[in-house]
């Protein structure tokens, strides 16, 4: 695995770079916002990656919390299994399906969510799944922090303001205080229940992630409706860019959760090592 980091660490930093020339250079120019658009191109891969991210928190929470129980273990797996096949048979079997859903995609989705789950169960059980939790919590509010700096930088320009507290940015807002609070609780908080205690925090979180992605679909916003899905369009060639964007987001975003997760795996032993020599030594008996 130490050989396969670098490797990957200069694979996504070229990626990086072959993405930012798209994105600045190749891709289009807007009609109507002009160069100023091309904030796009980060600002929603940014949105996408920390959604994903916080939902593979949501689901390590819940492993986490769930492993500590073997009833309640057994019942969050066959909960997952559910609600993938609930999802599938519901995506095709509902008509209408809420604007801006495709058959396919809820169905996708579905099973995605099952799928991630028993990945986190079978690799990350026990204390793994709290770090992992940890971690992808992390690098998330990172990303969901440059959603809410490149948002009123695009705004200013095109709107004529900075912000505006519409559900879309105000549940954005929301979700990343929320997930800086459970940073600080991780952070500052040394009682042994904490880890349980953080991943309700996080379970709750997550609950804001589906507000504040079908926001503009549910209510009236001044954020603009989507490019993809929903009745939206976008050039074929900004498109390509976009998810070229994400693809090196994804990378760069995995490679931060690979090292912290290393980082904090160490540290974690560190800790425990620590604990074990500051432990007093049994008296022998004379």
């Amino acid at each position: 695995m130490r050989r396969i980091f670098p490797i990957f660490a200069v694979l996504t930093a070229l990626l990086l770079g072959y993405a930012f020339y798209q994105a600045m250079f190749v891709a289009p120019r807007e009609q109507t916002m002009g160069d100023v658009q091309r904030i796009f191109y980060y600002h929603v891969p940014s949105a996408w990656t920390a959604f994903l991210l916080f939902s593979l928190n949501f689901i390590a929470s819940i492993q986490y919390l769930a492993g500590r129980n073997h009833f309640a273990d057994r019942f969050v797996k066959w909960a997952a299994i559910i609600l993938g096949i609930a999802g599938c048979i519901a995506a095709f079997a509902i008509r209408p399906l809420p604007y801006g859903m495709e058959p396919s995609s809820v169905a996708t989705t579905a099973v995605a969510i099952t799928g991630l789950y028993f990945f986190i169960r079978k690799y990350f059980p026990g204390e793994k799944a709290d770090v992992l939790a940890l971690v992808t919590a992390e690098v998330g509010v990172v990303f969901c922090t440059v959603v809410l700096i490149t948002g009123p930088i695009w705004a200013r320009p095109v709107w004529g303001i900075w912000w505006t507290w519409d559900i879309r940015l105000t549940s954005t807002l929301v979700l990343w205080l929320i997930y800086v609070s459970y940073l600080l609780l991780r952070r500052f908080s040394s009682s042994d229940q904490t880890p349980a205690l953080a991943a309700a925090l996080a379970i709750f979180g997550a609950l804001d992630v589906p507000l504040v992605y079908f926001s503009i679909w549910f209510f009236r916003t001044q954020h603009p409706s989507p490019v993809i899905g929903g009745g939206g369009s976008i050039d074929s060639r900004m498109l390509h860019v976009l998810l070229l964007n994400w693809l090196a987001f994804l990378c760069l975003a995995g490679m931060l959760c690979w090292l912290r997760y290393a980082l904090e795996t160490l540290h974690r032993a560190v800790d425990e090592r620590r604990a074990i020599e500051s432990m007093p030594e049994p008296r022998s008996a004379s």
